[in-house]
């Protein structure tokens, strides 16, 4: 059955701890340094993984060197949120040699995007945790409105959205736990320990840099495997830098999302700015949201 809301870890208050580590591509300290001065701004303390300026070849260094950093962040009694400092790829290589353990007993937030989809659909499926969906420290500079709602989205005084309405969009309404994050990452988790349920839940997607006959390719697989037939709703983020083969396919990324779904009839919201693009807007994967789309706006609550 599904769970109507799942727990939410504690929000952070001043003087609490926020753990970075790198489970994916690798990072220097000049790139980090911008967020960490902003993370204490904000009264937290921070405690970088011992190897996270590691590097081995693309990697934050080895699988070992990014596994010890992440289990030191899970087990950490003084660590009361997770931040992966990039996405890139890295996180399915040591996710099933992580041990939860502690993290089951006393939740905390992991946040957010990317790559980190492989921590997301684990921990849902796994321990019925939410998670937060959101920008990451390399990104901070880049959108500062981002950064600010991540800030609300930590400390818990972020509750709604409401947005301008999208010429694609379904009008409708739905109510149901918010699931999903990068569309290739859930592509790859399926028949996995990590592979999520959808039903009766409203499925967030974006992605970045893929080809078009692949993202038709992707959600031709989450249809047949059943995970877009039974959702209460679906919302689609940025899908950013998308590329075409010397024939065209002949449709936009939206579009072979709205087709995969047509004989569907839940509420569809297009352009939710969370994924790649400038902004990523924080959602909490595992919140009962209710979606509200009409010609006017969208409503998230």
């Amino acid at each position: 059955m599904t769970k109507l809301n799942l727990t939410p870890p504690p929000f952070l208050k001043p003087g609490d701890c926020i753990g970075i580590v790198a489970p994916a591509r690798k990072i220097s300290a000049e790139e980090l340094n911008p967020a960490i001065r902003q993370l204490e701004s904000w009264g937290l303390k921070v405690k970088l993984g011992k190897h996270i300026y590691s590097i081995d070849n693309q990697f934050a260094g080895t699988d070992e060197d990014r596994l010890a950093d992440m289990q030191q962040m899970l087990d950490g009694e003084e660590v009361n949120a997770i931040l992966s400092a990039r996405g890139g790829y890295g996180s399915v290589r040591i996710i099933d040699k992580l041990d939860f353990t502690r993290f089951s007993q006393k939740p905390k937030w992991i946040t957010g995007f990317s790559d980190v989809t492989v921590f997301h659909n684990h921990i849902q499926t796994q321990f019925d945790t939410q998670t937060l969906h959101c920008t990451m420290p390399i990104n901070f500079s880049k959108d500062a409105e981002s950064t600010e709602l991540l800030r609300k989205a930590l400390f818990g005084e972020l509750n709604e959205y409401t947005l301008p309405a999208y010429s694609l969009n379904r009008q409708g309404a739905g109510k149901g736990v918010l699931c999903g994050g990068n569309l290739s990452l859930l592509y790859a988790l399926a028949a996995t320990p990590s592979d999520i349920d959808t039903k009766g839940k409203i499925l967030f997607l974006e992605d970045l840099d893929e080809y078009l006959y692949h993202i038709d390719r992707m959600m031709m697989q989450l249809k047949r495997s059943g995970k877009l037939a039974t959702l209460k709703g679906l919302v689609i983020g940025d899908f950013s830098g998308m590329k075409d083969n010397a024939i065209p396919f002949g449709k936009t990324a939206e579009q072979i999302i709205l087709d995969a779904v047509k004989e569907y009839s839940y509420p569809v919201c297009f352009g939710f700015p969370a994924g790649h693009g400038v902004k990523n807007f924080p959602l909490y994967l595992g919140r009962n949201y209710e979606l509200i789309v009409n010609d006017k706006n969208i409503l998230m609550r």
